[in-house]
């Protein structure tokens, strides 16, 4: 987080499991939270997202959630379509993660990877790494990788991640 430039107060986060029961853990914490606080949700969107800046539109849509009284489309921050887009968008992490086994050209462009499919970029990324020691897998491996990530580059590339940026610096600053 802080080499996003987040600076002062960090952000907690919680791991909440499946989708609904993040969602569930959002309303409650949002229910109980004081005016002060700032409480968001961290999702997949799924979905290729219609209005990045309008992410509880696309939540209603996509899974039916209403956003909690009282919450704004601050609160809502979207990895669109899917953590895996975030990985797969900074190549430098990648094959410093993979080495010379990874399978570059296996990836999808990344060009507009925001309007491709969460399954695309996972064939992607699983067909790219397919030779590597350790292959891509959701579970601890993504979150190391995760880890690595230069902000400046996804910011660069995806508007969503540069939307999460943005609105976490000013909360948290």
């Amino acid at each position: 987080m802080r080499s996003s430039g987040l600076g002062g107060r960090m952000p907690a986060i919680v791991a909440c499991g499946s989708r609904e029961d993040t969602f569930d853990d959002f309303k409650e914490a949002h229910r109980i939270s004081k005016s002060r606080d700032y409480i968001a949700i961290l999702v997949d969107s799924e979905d290729p997202v219609a209005d990045p800046e309008k992410p509880w539109q696309h939540l209603k849509s996509r899974d039916g959630w209403e956003a909690p009284q009282g919450a704004d489309d601050d609160q809502a921050l979207l990895m669109t379509t899917s953590m895996e887009t975030w990985v797969a968008a900074d190549r430098k992490a990648l094959r410093e993660h993979y080495g010379p086994e990874l399978r570059e050209k296996a990836l999808p462009a990344q060009k507009d990877m925001e309007s491709r499919s969460r399954q695309e970029i996972l064939k992607g990324l699983t067909d790219a790494t397919r030779q590597c020691k350790a292959p891509y897998a959701k579970g601890k491996q993504s979150f190391e990788i995760l880890g690595k990530l230069n902000p400046q580059e996804l910011e660069s590339r995806l508007p969503s991640f540069a939307r999460c940026r943005r609105i976490l610096t000013a909360k948290m600053t």
